[in-house]
């Protein structure tokens, strides 16, 4: 598990930021018509904007050259 941890730690700290952000966004900005797909709901604003935060985070981590070969 703790090696699982360590290997994934950016895509943890990104969905985590992510979720924070996506929450916030919902509750500070919001969707006034309510008709917006994502973030007139704050679980889905939430999930979204987790999933993109690991993805971005995802972008910065390094590849192992020894798994390459």
């Amino acid at each position: 598990m703790k090696k699982w941890l360590a290997l994934n730690r950016l895509y943890l700290i990104g969905a985590l930021t992510g979720a924070v952000a996506g929450w916030l966004y919902w509750k500070l900005v919001g969707c006034v018509t309510g008709t917006c797909a994502i973030t007139s709901n704050p679980y889905r604003s939430t999930i979204y904007f987790a999933v993109m935060g690991a993805v971005f985070f995802g972008l910065f981590k390094r590849i192992n050259s020894a798994a390459k070969e």
